[in-house]
């Protein structure tokens, strides 16, 4: 449905996307992540045919960008980051008129701006002001714009900004709910939310693509080994000692490195592990032959935040010596 190659955008100064390539597929939903000022808004722009890149091709829907721009509109529906709208109008009238500018043929318009007001929960304030709407209906409008005319593709660009925990997860659960109709392409700084609606994740930096896939293949990339969160205590009145929960945990096969601190008598504790180790087993019997009261044992992996920390603030070239080292990996694998 949307299929980048090599796209770059130059402004006077400035370079905001260079050489991009990445293709989403129909009923996919797609994180696209990055830091402020690393290029996704100016690539959503491109994608809905606002500005014209300066090399490169980018089809969506099959409809190149600068070929087709009105087919590329026809099919895409855009939330931007600030929801544009005319604040004199009312709700039911501001989506007439997108419609009709849309193209809706008038014999399907109610219908479907009933859909989108039902849908989108805009029902109590269907009469009302525009400018009169708090936020999150705000943001609700601009959905409801975005599907007026139905199409398949969907390019959000921090759909989420500004609301409350709630509004956050009534649109969350939306998304959800439209990505088994739509294409979504989902930009948000919101790292759980991409990680819960998300199939898969592109993430850019400094206007290139520093990675691409899916969270957990992510993971298994950049974390050399899992870890293992463990906490233990003596099982009479007497404090376990730091450095001997240490040296015993140090001592398992598999142990990479230990980090561990006492904490009200009781030792926190989190285990690196070599690659594909599992050793919960292990740590239970070792608990269990020095009489210790194991009262937390599980295994942890990244984040999408420490993913994300870690591919947006390398120094020029560690990338190129993370993806070496990854090689190397995999061959003596």
């Amino acid at each position: 449905m949307i299929q980048v190659e090599t796209l770059t955008k130059s402004f006077p100064g400035a370079t905001a996307i260079e050489e991009l390539n990445f293709s989403i597929e129909r009923g996919e939903i797609v994180g696209f992540l990055g830091p402020n000022g690393a290029g996704k808004t100016t690539t959503m722009r491109i994608l809905t045919a606002f500005i014209r890149p300066t090399s490169g091709t980018a089809k969506v829907a099959g409809y190149d960008v600068e070929l087709h721009p009105l087919e590329v509109r026809r099919n895409v529906g855009y939330l931007p980051e600030n929801v544009p709208s005319y604040g004199e109008m009312r709700v039911e009238e501001f989506l007439h008129y997108r419609a009709r500018l849309k193209g809706v043929p008038r014999r399907q318009a109610r219908a479907r701006i009933e859909e989108v007001i039902g849908r989108c929960g805009l029902g109590d304030v269907q009469h009302r002001i525009v400018e009169q709407l708090s936020k999150g209906y705000r943001q609700r409008l601009g959905l409801a714009e975005a599907l007026v005319h139905d199409p398949p593709i969907l390019i959000l660009d921090e759909p989420t900004v500004g609301l409350d925990p709630n509004q956050i997860r009534q649109v969350r659960s939306q998304i959800t709910e439209l990505g088994r109709q739509h294409t979504i392409l989902l930009s948000s700084h919101v790292l759980p939310e991409v990680e819960q609606v998300c199939g898969r994740i592109i993430i850019i930096n400094k206007g290139r693509i520093v990675a691409q896939d899916r969270p957990e293949v992510l993971r298994q990339s950049l974390e050399g080994g899992a870890s293992l969160l463990v906490e233990l205590k003596s099982p009479d009145a007497a404090p376990l000692r730091q450095e001997e929960a240490r040296e015993a945990l140090a001592g398992l096969e598999g142990v990479t490195s230990v980090d561990a601190e006492a904490v009200d008598g009781h030792v926190r504790a989190q285990l690196g592990l070599e690659r594909g180790r599992d050793l919960r087993e292990e740590v239970f019997r070792l608990a269990v032959s020095r009489g210790w009261i194991l009262l937390e044992l599980s295994q942890r992996s990244m984040t999408l935040e420490e993913i994300f920390v870690n591919l947006t603030t390398r120094e020029p070239g560690e990338e190129e010596a993370a993806r070496a080292a990854e090689e190397a990996r995999e061959g003596v694998a």
